[in-house]
């Protein structure tokens, strides 16, 4: 058992991903700053930043090796949410302004992708929806309305 989560966890599988990590950097700063992407879906950085710098953990992080585990799954699932919510025209734009090879970008993704089980990365594709939603309620809830009941009106004579 020991065995097997030592050799999903091969870490030595991501070095060359560490080389590339300013580069995939630079293309997340440009897509957060680019207004052809909701809010809602940058949204989603938000709050894997904020569970990540959070003090509560689903693992504990002072628990050797599997404490970091669900940081590191939640980067990697919501880099991957955010990535997929980018329309397909706008990420190859700044593939391409920055000179990122498109197939090297989904080559490391397929990489990291294998740390996060497929039934949680299942669960976690349905979250971009969730986050719409909620949007779309908070909006409802503060868009100017009438305050109070609505005016009656008068029947014809």
């Amino acid at each position: 058992m020991l065995r097997r989560v030592f050799s999903t966890l091969n870490w030595m599988a991501l070095t060359p991903l560490a080389a590339r990590a300013p580069m995939y950097g630079r293309l997340m700063l440009e897509l957060l700053a680019d207004r052809r992407i909701p809010l809602a879906k940058k949204a989603i950085l938000g709050v894997a930043a904020g569970y990540l710098i959070s003090p509560i953990d689903i693992v504990p992080d002072f628990i050797p090796i599997i404490g970091r585990i669900d940081d590191a799954a939640i980067l990697i699932l919501a880099l991957d949410l955010f990535l997929e919510s980018v329309p397909q025209e706008l990420l190859y734009e700044k593939l391409v302004a920055l000179d990122i090879d498109g197939r090297q970008l989904e080559r490391d993704l397929a990489r990291v992708r294998r740390f996060v089980p497929r039934p949680v990365r299942a669960l976690a594709m349905r979250l971009p929806d969730l986050i719409d939603k909620a949007a779309t309620t908070v909006r409802g809830m503060m868009a100017p309305g009438p305050v109070g009941p609505a005016p009656l009106e008068e029947a014809p004579a």
